[in-house]
Parts: C-alpha cells; structure tokens; sequence
C-alpha cells in the first residue's frame, strides 16, 4: 500500500496555492477556489479550502486532530532551508539528524508544519 494523495485544508486558497507553488516548488497541475492539486512524485498534495479559521497560538510542532502534515523529500536539505529562510518562511525546526535522516519542519501560511528531510544517500 501507499499513500495515493494528501488533503490539506486551507483558510486562503491563493496564497496558499502561491505557497506552494511558489515558495516549495511544486508543480501545480490545477486550481480552483475549493480544490487544487500539485504533482509530485508518487502522491498527490491536494489544498481544500476550509470552513475555519486557523487557531493562532497552537503549538505548530503538535498537529491537532483535523490536520495533516505533509512530508517531502529534498535532495539538498541545506539548500532548500536557505530558500525557505530567504522567502521568510517560518522554521520551527533547523535540519538536524533524527533516527540516521536530516529533517526540518517550517510552517505554511496557515501555520501548518511541513517536514521535509534530506534524501538518503548510499551507504
């Protein structure tokens, strides 16, 4: 089994879409106001607008029950955080080594955590 698509729900459809487009560099194969998705290797990230606000102040490293926490694999981790650092996006957590992989996590613009990790090298 694997995972065929992930639905992250958005409170600003354009900005987000911009985001990720944009700012992580996906490759955007539609968009609307309720529904996009971009392509990636493997899976499908879907944005769905949502029915809420976000909730300031959570603690962007704990994801409540209703949310998703997409992962993405860069072949670069330290290039890839410079980029996010100079588009200003929010890091809640410098790559660093966590069980033989180099992960980071930063925010969307909804406060949504987003892991990426370095992809494994040969031995």
């Amino acid at each position: 089994m694997r995972i065929n698509y992930a639905i992250v729900f958005v409170s600003d459809m354009k900005r987000s879409v911009a985001f990720y487009r944009d700012v992580l560099g996906l490759a955007l194969k539609f968009e609307s106001p309720g529904w996009s998705e971009f392509l990636t290797d493997g899976a499908t990230l879907a944005l769905h607008a949502g029915e809420g606000p976000a909730v300031p102040g959570s603690d962007p490293l704990h994801v409540p029950p209703g949310r998703c926490r997409p992962g993405f694999s860069v072949p670069d981790l330290g290039a890839f955080h410079a980029r996010m650092l100079e588009h200003r996006v929010v890091c809640v957590e410098e790559p660093k080594e966590v069980f033989g992989a180099r992960i980071a996590q930063y925010l969307d613009p909804d406060g949504l955590g987003i892991s990426v990790g370095e992809e494994r090298r040969g031995p």
